[in-house]
């Protein structure tokens, strides 16, 4: 049987498109494929064009509980981190409860509930795929510092039990009772990251006053090679970042905090509740004051002396009395900018010397004559609503004073419209330190 010409023709052409066809799919299974990650080989610009695209710009969460004396806070802090660029802070959360984690010395498994409460907040606020690589810490101040260690060793271990369970980046060295002097640092931190001159070759040349309830801080970069040899050792702490080491004066002055500095002022002795009635009178309260004052647990009957006396002036002897010759006057705070925090904030506030929101900057003057101020109106019978603000100012006003800031002298209390605390500081410099060598 012959074919007609036409259909070997037909044919032909058809197993001709059959192993063209192949040819093609077996050359396409060769190439490399693409995909949405970075190449491998390619050239210089391929690979640069690539990186912009896919790594614009990165965020890290960071969650730090801050133990306080009077309550425990969570700063929950996410930073923007992009290539060759110095890291930035995107947007801070931040909750707080009452009363602080001392409070729970005598019953640790009370102190669960508190700390569930901040970590669902930090929950909500940080996406889960990114909880495994939030790191998550607490630092305790001065408040677990005042306990027996003991007591304070179960409350961290309840912490950890929790903590542990989180589902959070945690390590049981991440809970600590933070040192007074690391307290200093960390703040000190916060304000030159927040100023953005921690890459800088030279020092900053920017200081910073802490204030919390228990204890209080000063710290600043020592620009004199003499000075830091004729400081006690304990004076002087050094650390690097960005390879870059940096020498601070840095004290922590336990017991000068401001509600410590409180009971002593009011006659009272921290740690020691009084016997029977715990009633205390001082001069710095109105003369027909009477109320209740709650301090680490215990209540006590607060009065005021009897009228006739000058309040601020009495109230100004027994403030001096209580801190003379405590802190150590140190010549170099004249020279540069310096940042207050904390109860130095909290009552420019209270005073109207600053906006809440806005922020601004108070001098130490202004302490000084708003302490006058409040306590001449005291005794005409004012602001009973605020009965311990004559005392606070003049305690205010004495501590710098004594620390050789001039009346003069004047404090910014906020940057950008953060209200600067060593939380930031410190949650910074563990995720560096996590970036650099996998541990805080």
């Amino acid at each position: 049987m012959r074919f007609p010409k036409l259909a070997f023709v037909f044919i032909f052409l058809v197993c001709l498109v059959v192993y063209l066809t192949c040819v093609k799919r077996h050359y396409d299974d060769s190439k490399p494929q693409v995909s949405d990650q970075l190449p491998q080989h390619g050239t210089d610009t391929h690979k640069q064009l690539t990186s912009a695209q896919v790594v614009s710009e990165h965020f890290q969460y960071g969650i730090m509980f801050d133990a306080g004396s009077t309550g425990t806070r969570i700063h929950i802090f996410k930073f923007q981190i992009e290539p060759n660029e110095a890291p930035k802070l995107a947007h801070e959360t931040f909750r707080a409860i009452k009363p602080g984690l001392s409070a729970y010395a005598d019953d640790p498994e009370k102190s669960k509930e508190g700390m569930l409460e901040l970590l669902n907040v930090a929950k909500d606020t940080i996406p889960e795929t990114l909880w495994s690589s939030s790191p998550l810490m607490l630092r305790a101040t001065a408040g677990l510092r005042l306990l027996p260690g003991e007591k304070a060793t179960i409350l961290l271990d309840k912490v950890r039990e929790v903590f542990s369970e989180s589902l959070f980046l945690f390590r049981p060295d991440s809970v600590s009772i933070m040192d007074g002097t690391d307290e200093g640092m960390s703040a000190w931190i916060t304000i030159n990251f927040l100023l953005g001159v921690l890459h800088g070759t030279e020092a900053p040349k920017v200081g910073m006053l802490d204030l919390g309830g228990g204890s209080t801080q000063i710290t600043f970069a020592l620009q004199d090679d003499k000075t830091i040899q004729t400081l006690p050792i304990d004076y002087v702490t050094s650390f690097q970042m960005f390879n870059i080491s940096h020498a601070l004066y840095s004290y922590s002055y336990l017991g000068l905090g401001l509600m410590s500095a409180r009971l002593a002022v009011l006659g009272g002795i921290e740690g020691q509740p009084l016997p029977g009635p715990r009633e205390l009178v001082s001069p710095c309260l109105a003369p027909d004051y009477s109320g209740q004052w709650d301090h680490a647990e215990v209540l006590y009957t607060v009065k005021g002396q009897k009228a006739g006396e000058p309040i601020y002036e009495t109230c100004l002897t027994k403030v001096e009395k209580i801190i003379y010759k405590r802190v150590r006057k140190i010549e170099e705070v004249n020279d540069m900018d310096f940042y207050a925090f904390s109860y130095y904030y909290d009552r420019a506030v209270d005073l109207g010397l600053i906006d809440e929101s806005a922020g601004g900057s108070v001098r130490v003057n202004d302490y000084i004559e708003g302490a006058k101020k409040v306590c001449n109106n005291m005794a005409a019978g004012g602001i009973k609503e605020s009965p311990f603000l004559c005392l606070d100012l003049t305690y205010i006003s004495v501590l710098l004073q004594e620390l050789d800031f001039p009346p003069d002298k004047e404090l910014k209390v906020q940057i950008n419209n953060v209200e600067t605390s060593w939380a930031l500081g410190a949650t910074f410099h563990c995720i560096e330190s996590l970036r650099k060598h996998g541990t805080c």
